[in-house]
């Protein structure tokens, strides 16, 4: 089961996926965990529970950590990929506006679109099919579970008498 959550291909492309995202992440996620209580009272009026606040700031700092490191990618990336649906419904669509950030400063403060959100829940779904790629910790346990199940399969189908 382990070794199907970590399982990812060969090569360099997903790296270029997983360090824009984590570090963006890494950084929205940083100060809504640094300072808790207020991110918890901005949730609040917004209605979202404070205990969907606390997982919201936990889904991008620590859905960022695991994403940059490649360290269980697909539940990481799961958990960034919740937390930009929900932020992008409930903060950005349905008060209607737009699918455009803020870029030149016309719109009043907090009023950006979604598109932010949309770039990151795609590069979090990539990450959810496809896995971390080489250069990751997933991809360094999955080869080394593999070897040993390969090693301990080996061992078991050549007799006893012959190990010894």
């Amino acid at each position: 089961m382990l070794l199907r959550l970590i399982a990812t291909k060969a090569g360099f492309g997903m790296f270029w996926v997983r360090l824009p995202l984590a570090a963006s992440m890494l950084l929205h996620g940083y100060g809504k965990v640094t300072n808790l209580p207020g991110f918890i009272h901005y949730c609040d009026n917004l209605g979202i529970p404070p205990a969907f606040a606390v997982l919201g700031a936990c889904g991008e700092f620590l859905g960022g950590l695991g994403v940059l490191f490649g360290c269980l990618s697909r539940i990481a990336a799961f958990g960034i990929a919740c937390t930009m649906a929900t932020a992008a419904v409930t903060r950005h669509i349905l008060p209607g506006y737009g699918y455009l950030m803020n870029w030149h400063g016309a719109l009043p403060f907090g009023t950006e679109g979604y598109e932010f959100h949309t770039l990151a829940l795609g590069m979090a779904l990539g990450i959810m099919f496809l896995g971390a790629g080489t250069f990751s910790v997933d991809y360094a346990l999955t080869r080394y579970l593999s070897r040993t199940r390969k090693t301990r399969a080996v061992e078991e189908q050549v007799p006893a008498a012959v190990r010894s």
